[in-house]
């Protein structure tokens, strides 16, 4: 089944989530603390993702075209708004800012990343859920912690997720027909390192160091695949 590792990836971010649910009401000094450490891990992890890249120009061409779409279209805004209109269902428990915020930062945790990609490659290709697998259970942690700062929203997330991962999954099952392993490794190796900057200003952003529009950097994951053909050819 080409999307069982996606749909155990969403069934442990909502295990998270609920187990998550338990602990908010924790005091606010420790939730603090705890989503700087959640902050300090995620730039870690997206450092090290960006270090892979073997191409810094496709990766700095790639954040630039990439932000002057999102900034054209509004990428951030839409989220936010998504985010809060999800939100006003369930405003007797928590306002709409809080459910966005918590499902626009656990989304763009979940989706931008290495694992993401390589693992929905591996299910269309191979029919191997391991990644995947293996990610749900990171997922799920993280969720868990996230629920505890984040509050309710963080469950929606499972949705762009099991949306984004499971299409990439179905279409790769026919991408071997129209791109050759040679440019799709290049492609993968580019593209986490532009996701690993972007979950870099996901932690800055966790940390208040700065306030950056993750949202509206990410037509950058897709304008990192034009780029690095454009820069291949010459």
């Amino acid at each position: 089944m080409v999307l069982l590792g996606t749909i155990i990836n969403g069934v442990c971010i909502i295990a998270g989530c609920l187990l998550g649910l338990f602990f908010t009401k924790i005091p606010e000094r420790y939730k603090e603390t705890v989503m700087h450490g959640i902050g300090l891990a995620v730039i870690l992890i997206g450092l090290q993702m960006a270090f892979s890249t073997e191409a810094i120009i496709v990766v700095l061409l790639s954040l630039l075209t990439g932000a002057i779409i999102g900034e054209f279209i509004h990428v951030e805004e839409g989220l936010n708004r998504l985010g809060e209109w999800i939100g006003s269902w369930f405003s007797n428990t928590e306002d709409d800012f809080s459910v966005a915020q918590g499902f626009v930062t656990a989304s763009l945790i979940f989706v931008i990343g290495a694992l993401s990609v390589i693992g929905a490659l591996d299910s269309g290709l191979r029919g191997d859920h391991e990644i995947l697998i293996t990610k749900g259970m990171i997922d799920g942690f993280t969720a868990l912690v996230l629920t505890t700062t984040l509050g309710f929203g963080v469950i929606f997330s499972v949705i762009p997720v099991v949306l984004y991962q499971g299409t990439i999954a179905l279409l790769a099952t026919q991408i071997e027909q129209f791109l050759p392993e040679s440019f799709l490794n290049g492609l993968i190796t580019e593209l986490t390192a532009v996701g690993g900057l972007l979950i870099v200003a996901i932690g800055m952003n966790l940390l208040k160091i700065v306030q950056i529009r993750v949202g509206n950097l990410l037509p950058s994951l897709v304008t990192v695949g034009i780029v690095n053909y454009v820069y291949l050819l010459f």
